[in-house]
């Protein structure tokens, strides 16, 4: 009875999975390939004529390949911001694991609070004109970074959780400094959550849309998911151009998911039992 029941619910998950995820991206592959009269209709039926690799090339090739300069600013802004938050979390992560003091619950206190307080755009602006760096790519990966910090910060810490201490202490008796000991002796072992942090962060950053419409503005600096507002307008949308914008956009994370999907699941996992 439990197999026939276990049976029955991988069958569900399957068909859900694909109801969600695979009958969408078809539809988007599909309206990708039609002309524009036909991607108008918005129906999920099979081209009549398959013009994809045409409208590939009219994507990346409007207003002077601005599509193609997006990608360049989405991949410079994703690689510095989680570069950043790769090193500084970590390192964080291991300060308040290791040294607990009388100021540690606060912080406790206040990386969750970043978590569930939402960000304020008006005095984030304020301050990034502050310091002039308003409208900058350097202004964005910080505000990146500031924003995925804390959720980055969680999961090093419960893995640093698992390292037992004695590794330290040898490490300090053998005469390294504590930065020699977190980068040779820590850093080395958070590869599995190092991994999860970089897909996880890489994914949101490159298809963040919210911070780039309102940090970063202007055509040159814009980013992937801001070249959308290319193909539509208040009364006319290219809806087969849209489409293979869209596919162009996804085809990156989904690839980076499809490899390291096991590394991620092991990573959000690897510091839940405490060993």
């Amino acid at each position: 009875m439990r197999r026939s029941s276990r049976v029955v619910l991988g069958t569900v998950s399957i068909l859900a999975s694909v109801v969600v995820f695979v009958i969408p991206f078809a539809f988007i592959v599909l309206q990708a390939a039609k002309t524009a009269s036909e991607a108008s209709q918005l129906k999920f039926s099979w081209p009549g004529k398959v013009v994809f690799l045409d409208n590939i090339r009219s994507v990346l090739t409007t207003q002077d390949y601005i599509v193609v300069i997006a990608f360049i600013n989405s991949v410079v802004l994703t690689v510095a911001s989680v570069a950043v938050l790769v090193v500084l979390c970590a390192m964080v992560a291991f300060v308040l694991q290791r040294r607990v003091t009388r100021a540690t619950p606060l912080l406790n206190f206040l990386v969750l609070a970043s978590l569930i307080v939402p960000p304020a755009v008006v005095p984030t602006i304020w301050v990034l004109q502050g310091v002039h760096l308003f409208g900058t790519l350097p202004g964005l990966i910080l505000v990146e970074v500031a924003f995925g910090i804390s959720f980055c910060t969680l999961l090093f810490r419960a893995f640093i959780g698992t390292i037992p201490r004695q590794l330290d202490e040898a490490a300090l008796l053998d005469g390294a400094s504590p930065l020699r000991l977190f980068f040779r002796v820590i850093l080395p072992l958070l590869r599995p959550v190092m991994v999860t942090v970089i897909v996880v962060q890489s994914v949101a950053v490159f298809n963040d849309f919210t911070n780039p419409l309102y940090f970063l503005p202007g055509s040159q600096g814009a980013t992937v998911q801001l070249t959308l507002f290319n193909f539509q307008s208040q009364y006319n949308t290219s809806f087969n151009l849209l489409f293979a914008d869209i596919l162009l956009i996804t085809v990156p994370p989904l690839i980076m998911y499809l490899f390291f999907n096991r590394q991620i699941v092991a990573g959000l996992t690897s510091g839940a039992v405490k060993g």
